[in-house]
């Protein structure tokens, strides 16, 4: 066998280029359409964790007679063990602190209650939440940073984490104002309401200032004043 038959059959280094221009080309396509279906399923699962806790509250409004979380403690602890599986259920996929391997308090809590259940430091009656489909109960809180970032943990003190309905804004404590919602470039966030239904809704609508028409309360806020 001569050298040309020996070599006839292999790439010449042109076409190992253009090999390698094809398979960067067909990543820099998938890449994005990758991280879009992480990024979704990242959504789901707190949207998931969201029902789970949502489940749970029911279970513990139902026991104490229609009254929402204790102020003295925090609302995490209120619900685990007994309404819920496991703290797990406690920090959303987009929270990147590690998390804990023992699976107990020390978990990292990536949600936190709207404040306005507290009105005068005590807990009020599901009831007296006059228009529940517009009441943010519960959504995934974050401080100031530029990027999605969580604070706070399951010994923070009561009410835990929480919403300060007050400024529109998620924080955490300790935390500040959150530029934006978890996914979509920051422009959507993940929300369970007082009726126990969740929405993965636009930041701005979560965050809107609109005032309260004809007893519809605005995305972020009950209903004021409490009848």
């Amino acid at each position: 066998m001569d050298e040309r038959s020996r070599f006839a059959g292999a790439f010449t280094f042109i076409e190992l280029l253009v090999v390698m221009a094809v398979i960067a080309i067909l990543i820099t396509i998938a890449y994005p359409t990758y991280t879009g279906m992480l990024e979704r399923g990242k959504a789901t699962k707190d949207m998931s964790n969201l029902r789970q806790i949502g489940l749970a509250t029911q279970g513990f409004i139902n026991d104490n007679d229609g009254v929402l979380f204790s102020y003295t403690a925090s609302w995490m602890s209120q619900l685990n063990p007994k309404y819920v599986a496991s703290w797990a259920i406690f920090q959303s996929p987009f929270d990147k602190r590690p998390s804990s391997e023992a699976g107990d308090a020390t978990t990292p809590i990536s949600y936190g209650v709207n404040v306005r259940i507290y009105p005068n430091n005590t807990p009020i009656s599901s009831t007296r939440i006059t228009t529940p489909t517009g009441f943010i109960l519960f959504a995934p809180a974050q401080n100031n940073a530029a990027t999605v970032n969580f604070q706070g943990l399951a010994t923070s003190a009561a009410p835990g984490v929480a919403l300060l309905g007050n400024n529109n804004s998620v924080t955490s404590s300790p935390g500040g104002m959150a530029t934006g919602g978890t996914h979509n470039n920051r422009t959507r966030i993940n929300a369970l309401f007082a009726d126990l239904h969740c929405e993965n809704m636009a930041w701005t609508a979560f965050t809107s200032t609109t005032p309260s028409v004809a007893g519809q309360p605005d995305r972020w806020t009950p209903y004021s004043p409490y009848p």
